[in-house]
């Protein structure tokens, strides 16, 4: 049924499906592997051709099973990632919903790497007969590896109904600093009078995809960093900072420094640190395991005292709220833009490659 039909039935205006994107984690010990597999298997995470590709992912998730599936334990067997993001998708659909009282507004939530896969979520929102599809990610900067596969996944299989746009980033969106900024400021006033050093902690990227693939991903966790570090500063004066990557595996160059590396210099420097999840939207194994285990281990041998990690936004108001705001910018045009500027150089990676910003386009 069209949304004429259903308004000359007296019914909503408009269908609108908002189609969350995010990593996906395993729901058990059982699904470890595959979902491993499904990760390695991307050829935006290993760039080699399928015949290659795909025996290495099998042999990768082989060997990385054991301790992987002893971190998901440490969470209780599986990954928070999906609970966490169905709470962010009530939440958004109740303020989309009160905000478009004129229409029928939907969250769906697709995972790249473990269900609800995409494809699955393709066939639910194809049911749902949409007459509007907004696809946004739970990745606020860009990425080769994260934002621009799953718009590849979503586009080649999808087959529904709908007039579809997508945000690509909001690295700088207005409620996504608050909350975060708000989590600063509780972990400094814990911190007292101690000396500290607020390391922004982004999941890491091999250097290759931004110096080669002309990936904004670097550039855009700056321009996070560099908003976030403004509204604080705004509230309390100077603080002492730094921006890190963490998660690096294997021999090649990664973004850096690392966290660890930023812990230790913290601890040389006779400092505290409050740790921050800068490109993380919800608590999962990078921040509940590798942060909150790991590096406060590491922190403690370093003595960077205190260690105090910021909470992921999640459900927050003001977060909840800036994806609401993206989604509703996104309604008014078609294609791929970011919801704010965007990026600040010219990315050959970023969908709009060949001009000097992002703004809306037509979609291939």
């Amino acid at each position: 049924m069209s949304g004429a039909d259903r308004d000359a039935g007296g019914l909503k205006g408009r269908r609108i499906a908002v189609v969350l994107f995010n990593l996906g984690g395993p729901d058990d010990q059982a699904s470890v592997k595959p979902f491993l597999f499904n990760l390695f298997n991307d050829p935006a995470i290993i760039g080699l051709p399928g015949l290659a590709r795909t025996p290495l992912a099998r042999l990768i998730s082989s060997r990385r099973e054991a301790a992987a599936q002893a971190n998901y334990r440490l969470m209780g067997g599986g990954s928070p990632l999906l609970p966490e993001t169905r709470r962010q998708a009530q939440a958004l659909e109740a303020v989309l919903n009160d905000r478009l009282a004129d229409d029928e507004v939907r969250v769906f939530i697709a995972m790249r790497y473990w269900h609800p896969l995409t494809q699955e979520t393709a066939a639910d929102v194809a049911v749902y007969g949409p007459d509007e599809v907004i696809l946004l990610p739970l990745y606020p900067q860009y990425s080769t590896t994260t934002t621009q596969s799953s718009l590849k996944e979503w586009n080649a299989v999808y087959a529904g109904s709908g007039v579809s746009r997508a945000v690509c980033c909001y690295p700088d969106a207005p409620g996504w600093i608050e909350a975060q900024a708000d989590g600063v400021c509780e972990k400094l006033d814990a911190a007292g009078d101690a000396p500290v050093r607020v390391l922004f902690s982004a999941h890491g990227i091999p250097e290759k995809l931004v110096t080669g693939k002309g990936d904004p991903y670097q550039e855009q966790v700056e321009t996070t960093v560099a908003a976030i570090v403004a509204a604080v500063e705004a509230r309390r004066g100077p603080i002492n900072h730094a921006i890190c990557y963490q998660s690096r595996v294997g021999p090649m160059k990664w973004l850096g420094p690392s966290t660890p590396e930023a812990i230790e210099a913290a601890g040389r420097d006779g400092l505290g640190v409050v740790v921050v999840p800068t490109a993380f939207v919800s608590e999962h194994i990078e921040t509940l395991v590798e942060l909150d285990i790991e590096y406060a281990e590491l922190a403690h041998e370093k003595g960077a005292s205190p260690y105090l990690r910021a909470p992921a936004v999640g459900i927050g108001a003001p977060f909840i709220g800036a994806l609401a705001d993206a989604a509703l910018d996104a309604l008014d045009r078609t294609g791929v833009a970011p919801f704010g500027p965007g990026c600040k150089a010219k990315w050959k990676s970023c969908p709009r490659g060949d001009a000097g910003t992002c703004s809306a386009r037509t979609a291939a």
